[in-house]
């Protein structure tokens, strides 16, 4: 047991302490002697567990949860079995708040199978490290790691779990302790001894990353043999060259090929026709393709379409299709109808490795650049593994002699092609190749620790479609734009031998020095922190690394933000993030900071920050932001490297100076947004009765509580504010305060479990009442058109039952969180249904009676309240008296609690009113209801993520910030990509070029500044631009005009100090650390064409 103690005692220090996810008990260390290995028993291996607790002890699981995988329509009980071999068994109940983001990607079944699963991953160097992580966090029911290798110096480059005091030790049970802290969830066992093929069948997916092709081809026959099959998968990094292949089975079922929700459209008209014509209303485009299988539901009239049966889509246009289908016959169309399409199982037929070796197929492609790059890849990685095999070790970085054995053993393999032969064989690519074949690069290990990561879940889950079957990847781009001495390339006792043997050590130092920026610390954050550490980032004695976050880690954070654990929740993000990455390498110099990077923290990062910087990495979440970043650097002309994610989907963009053009140069179309009478009175999907949820909790529970709040604390200012807007806003605050504190305040529980019932009968009862008196079901629109047509939805109210649970659901929540902002305490018998009905049923319903002049919103056009009308200002003075009646009657100091909404707590009440309320009105409106995850996704706008396409994301980046910190790279040389992993697809292309502008013998891009110094006078300023051919007319700072050449008057300016003229007019502010500040200029050539000049800074101090 010395060797087990000596491990836990040479991590403690490590920054991923021996602290436990809380699963129920505590993690235990045991040791296995038997003859027979299996996953589960090691001879004289280590095995960590976890101890069940209560909830996997149970294996209860929820089945009655109407959130699938994104795909209603075909669960796995109603396809064909699948030929594969799923996860079984009881998996735990799935955590939803710390896999909440994650759930939002796979749905809950495929979670299921995943808590099912066993995956083996043979060989612990970088690569192996990364899957590890990826599908740790994705959480299976066990990893086996195998290596019988120790661990190196060398190992250094990539792994993040090695420290230098693991030198020697096995790879594999080094890295069991720091994996299993990522998730105690997952059994986490190692085998150290030679694998046999036998040793498999206890897993439905293996991965092998550092083992020979005939090893590799016996796996993969047992596996593709097994009853199930074994997924197998086998990948490979090598210097800046990569390879996957997967061979799921004979046979493979994918249950969902991309992940998307099912595409529906609403329809507005279906022809008797062979085939019919069905037209969809012009509120949103069509979707489906020439082959989808679609079902009708509430169609009228032609209600032969009901009958659930799928039809086949022809003819696809934006808004209407053609169905296969002759409804000549069918009873005529009258109104109404949802299409919804039917998501099919694929079942894909995989070729062994030996089989597939010979005979590829189609290669999955990267970069169309590179079209014929796969194919010589293909015989790259055959000939280094012949390599290999005979003289038993890796060529050598700069060995001359070793490049010319691969390319002719690569050339030899060739010519004993019958079928895919290459013409020709790129030598210089196969050197490259051959240097830095022994080293596993870290960005390398990160791009392909995602892509297999997301093969293992597919593998697990049938979820998303595999990749098929091979996929080759390099970034020789991202070498240096000169020839490499081969002396550069030798090992020199470093952690970061590896990187050098692939790029040299002038390259290294470079990377050692650089002064970075990193903007965010979350999932893309983390990754970077890893990643940069390696690499050696900002390591040497001139570099720094600053990071910075505002945020605070929360539970849903540690299903993807790796580099935090559950004792860090609360706690600052960038802190706990740079802790953790100056201990995966000590000798990185880095800052963490808590300030949001904004106009109002530029005191924090000042001129002299961002001068001083060589490279920004942005790890942000919104656009705002990244704009704002996207501006400094253009102004201080540094390159930028961008990234994002969405659930699978991840994009990668490279903007650098003067070559590119800037991220905010080209902006996605703003999000559609539903109409405001859709969202308050006409809803016809879940989305728009969520919005109208959380809009109505917020003002109930937080604008309405805050509003009261502002009146108590300073009456007279309120008051005088209210008189001076004047407007209907006003008015409306008014009246919810009064509201508030008048007819709707409560001092018992029990009033509030008034206030919750009658809530239910005003908004699911009495409004719907109201709607459908003002417009009948027969009402029509000024041209005669029935109002009631699609998309709108005519509704019915609800009659309130208390042995409805949904109903007192409502009841209990409202009032719970109504008493909350009153402070009154909550009494423990509302959360019994039996007391809170008998509560419920003391409440007076009054009567509804229809008022005949009600005002209802149809315009689609409106976006709020009314403008100030002639009423407002005497209406707003006499609810300012019946305000102050109201201040008078309550108690001293009285305040309320506003309620922001926070939906990733499960305790708080806030989802289960949301839900409530969004559930009952679509109820109103015949809408399908959702469960509560499901409405948290959508309410709460949580952002799907999982760790696969982050660590690919920030591993593209990683290989573009070689090219920056090298420099001389041309544009052709970067790569911006816009990966899928769902399908799989990648799609790389070099980036676009800034528009030039072009003057006389001048040109220049909005990379351009032009800057001014010595502090010049306006004159001084004019006469410059003259100089250039430019006539200025106007020049502004900010919004004030410090000179215009229409007013005499600013020609008394000529001669006073520009920095005077900013102070005096423009109101500048500019404090000690500012030396500078900007003007914009109108110039106009001889011609009197105007001319777009760059923005021109003016140097005031030194």
């Amino acid at each position: 047991m010395e060797m087990e103690t000596e491990l836990v005692l040479s991590s403690s220090l490590h920054y991923m302490l021996p602290r436990k996810r809380a699963v129920g008990g505590e993690a235990v260390v045991v040791e296995v002697e038997e003859d027979n290995c299996k996953a589960g028993s090691l001879k004289k291996s280590r095995i960590l567990t976890a101890t069940i607790g209560p909830a996997e002890a149970t294996g209860n699981v929820n089945t009655n949860s109407s959130i699938g995988d994104n795909n209603s329509n075909h669960s796995r009980g109603d396809a064909k079995p699948p030929i594969m071999a799923l996860g079984e068994g009881n998996p735990p109940d799935i955590d939803e708040d710390l896999h909440s983001r994650q759930l939002a990607v796979y749905g809950r079944e495929t979670m299921r199978r995943l808590f099912a699963s066993n995956v083996l991953i043979s060989g612990m160097q970088g690569l192996g490290a990364e899957i590890a992580k990826n599908i740790i966090l994705a959480g299976v029911k066990s990893v086996t790691l195998h290596d019988e290798g120790s661990v190196e110096l060398w190992d250094l480059s990539s792994n993040f779990i090695f420290t230098e005091d693991d030198v020697g030790k096995n790879r594999a049970l080094a890295s069991v302790q720091k994996l299993q802290e990522l998730n105690n969830s997952v059994v986490i066992s190692t085998l150290t001894t030679e694998l046999t093929k036998e040793q498999l069948s206890d897993f439905q997916a293996v991965v092998f990353t550092n083992t020979s092709l005939e090893k590799a081809i016996e796996f993969d026959d047992y596996c593709h043999n097994h009853q199930p099959p074994i997924s197998f998968i086998k990948s490979e990094v090598r210097g800046l060259f990569g390879s996957v292949f997967c061979d799921f089975g004979p046979e493979f079922t994918v249950f969902d090929v991309d992940g998307e929700d099912p595409h529906t459209g609403i329809i507005a008209s279906i022809s008797n026709d062979n085939p019919a014509l069905v037209a969809c209303v012009d509120d949103e485009r069509l979707e489906f393709q020439d082959g989808d299988l679609v079902v009708f539901s509430e169609v009228q009239g032609m209600t032969e379409l009901n009958d659930g049966k799928p039809r086949k889509v022809k003819n696809a246009r934006l808004y209407s299709f053609s169905l296969d289908e002759d409804t000549t016959n069918f009873g005529a169309y009258e109104k109404c109808g949802i299409v919804t399409q039917v998501k099919q199982p694929k079942v894909l037929k995989f070729k062994p490795l030996k089989e597939a070796l010979k005979d590829p197929g189609d290669f999955l492609l990267s970069d169309f650049s590179k079209f014929d790059r796969s194919p010589l890849l293909h015989l790259a990685f055959q000939a280094l593994d012949k390599f290999i095999m005979e003289l038993e070790r890796f060529p050598v970085a700069g060995s001359e002699d070793d490049a010319r054995k691969l390319i002719s053993l690569a050339c030899k393999i060739n010519d004993s092609l019958t079928v895919g032969k290459l013409e020709e064989i790129d030598q210089k690519l196969l050197h490259h190749f051959a240097f830095g074949a022994r080293a596993v690069l870290n960005p390398m290990a990160a791009m392909f620790g995602g892509v297999v990561g997301q093969e293992v879940v597919k593998a697990c889950s049938g979820k998303f479609h595999p990749l098929f079957q091979f996929f080759y990847f390099d970034s020789v781009e991202s070498l240096p734009s000169e020839p490499l001495d081969p002396s550069d390339l030798k090992p020199i006792n470093s952690r970061y031998d590896a990187q050098i043997s692939v790029f040299g050590t002038k390259l290294q130092k470079k990377l050692e020095d650089a002064k970075v920026f990193i903007v965010g610390s979350g999932a893309l954050g983390c990754e970077f922190l890893k990643n940069v550490a390696l690499m050696g980032v900002s390591c040497g004695n001139q570099g720094k690394l600053t990071i910075t976050d505002d945020d605070v880690i929360e539970k849903s954070n540690l299903s993807r933000q790796f580099l935090f654990r559950d004792w860090n929740i609360g706690q600052a993000k960038s802190m706990v993030a740079a802790s953790a990455a100056a201990s995966i390498n000590p000798h990185l110099h880095i800052e963490a900071l808590q300030n949001r990077a904004s106009p109002e923290t530029e005191n924090v990062f000042d001129d002299t920050f961002w001068e001083n910087l060589i490279v920004v990495i942005n790890a942000l979440d919104n656009v705002n932001a990244r704009l704002y970043i996207d501006q400094r650097c253009l102004y201080f002309q540094k390159p930028l490297l961008e990234s994002g994610t969405l659930g699978a989907k991840c994009n990668t963009q490279m903007v650098i100076p003067h070559l590119t053009e800037n991220y905010g140069a080209s902006r996605d179309p703003p999000e559609k947004q539903a109409p405001m009478c859709t969202v308050h009175s006409f809803p016809h999907n879940i989305d728009h009765c969520l919005t109208w949820a959380r809009s109505e909790f917020e003002g109930l529970l937080e604008k309405t509580p805050a509003e009261v709040n502002a009146y108590l604390v300073n009456p007279i200012e309120y008051t005088s504010a209210m008189k001076n807007a004047g407007d209907a806003q006003a008015r409306d605050n008014l009246e919810r305060v009064i509201e508030c504190l008048d007819k709707e305040s409560c001092e018992t529980f029990q009033e509030c479990v008034t206030w919750a019932r009658l809530k239910f009968e005003d908004y699911f009862a009495n409004r719907v009442k109201q709607l459908t008196f003002t417009f009948p079901e027969d009402a029509a629109t000024s041209n005669g058109a029935p109002f009631w047509s699609a998309p709108k939805r005519f509704p019915r109210p609800l009659q309130f039952s208390i042995d409805d649970p949904s109903h007192l659901h409502f009841v209990m929540a409202a009032s719970i969180l109504r008493a909350e902002t009153f402070g009154i305490p909550i009494p423990d018998w509302v959360k019994s249904p039996m007391k809170l009905a008998d509560a419920v049923s003391k409440v007076i319903v009054p009567d509804f009676l229809p008022m005949k002049d009600a005002k209802i919103v149809t315009d689609e056009k409106a976006t709020g309240l009314s403008t100030a009308s002639v009423d407002d200002a005497a209406v707003i003075n006499e609810l300012i008296m019946k305000l102050e009646k109201c201040q008078k009657k309550l108690p001293p100091g009285f305040r309320m609690n506003p309620i922001q909404f926070e939906k990733d707590d499960d305790t708080n009440y806030h989802m289960e009113v949301i839900s409530s309320l969004a559930n009952m009105r679509a109820r109103n409106y015949s809408i399908p209801e959702v469960d509560k995850l499901k409405a948290k996704f959508i309410a709460g706008r949580i952002i799907p993520a999982i760790a696969t396409s982050t660590a690919m994301a920030t591993g593209l980046v990683c290989l573009e910030l070689y090219k920056v910190l090298h420099g001389g790279h041309k544009v052709e040389d970067y790569k911006n990509t816009f990966a899928n992993l769902a399908l799989p697809l990648f799609s790389m292309a070099e980036p676009v070029p800034p528009k030039v502008i072009k003057h006389q013998d001048m040109s220049w891009t909005v990379w351009d500044r032009w800057i001014l110094g010595d502090n010049p006078t306006l004159r001084e300023l004019l006469q410059w631009l003259r100089d250039k051919g430019l006539n200025a007319y106007s020049i502004s700072y900010g919004s004030c005009l410090l000179y215009n050449s229409m007013f005499p008057r600013h020609k008394e300016r000529m001669d006073r100090k520009l920095v005077d003229l900013a102070k005096e007019i423009g109101k500048a502010e500019l404090p000690p650390y500012r030396r500078h500040f900007d003007v914009v200029v109108a110039c106009e050539d001889d011609e009197d064409n105007d001319i777009d000049i760059p923005q021109i800074s003016i140097y005031f101090r030194y």
